[in-house]
């Protein structure tokens, strides 16, 4: 877990690696469970059996599963000390290269590409956020996310 050292910390990293997340591991239980959350019941990503005859030979994970996954991986990489209120602000940019098989192993690789000043006492942060598979000639998924990051009062 890297510490970084509030938004004079941010200012100081904008263009570098900032980590990767441990590998995951994305079962079948995992993309039933985000079917079920997401209302997408979709075949080729929850019938086994059908989907082994489609060009992917399995079932896949969801495109929107790679990207619910980035939040949850960032914490495990860097968190950013010294301010008083952060936010999730949105997604840039996002893009599937590759299906995840069930079973493909996940990890977060993330850069911090660009810091935007808003305002006097907040940044924008834009992290690049790669979600790489064990093994997959492409990413799962490419997304820009914006954090907002408010300073100390």
């Amino acid at each position: 877990m890297r510490h970084i050292d509030g938004l004079d910390g941010l200012r100081s990293l904008v263009g570098e690696r900032i980590g990767e997340s441990a590998w995951v591991t994305i079962d079948q239980a995992a993309i039933n469970a985000f079917a079920d959350l997401s209302y997408d019941h979709n075949w080729v990503h929850t019938d086994p059996e059908r989907a082994a005859s489609s060009p992917f030979g399995s079932t896949i994970a969801h495109g929107g599963h790679s990207l619910a996954i980035i939040g949850g991986l960032l914490q495990q990489i860097f968190r950013v000390d010294r301010t008083r209120l952060i936010l999730a602000y949105g997604f840039e940019k996002v893009r599937f290269p590759e299906a995840v098989p069930s079973g493909s192993k996940l990890r977060l690789v993330v850069d911090l590409a660009e810091l935007r000043e808003p305002t006097a006492d907040a940044v924008d942060a834009v992290w690049r956020c790669v979600v790489e598979g064990d093994g997959f000639a492409r990413p799962a998924c490419v997304a820009d996310m914006l954090m907002r990051y408010y300073g100390e009062a």
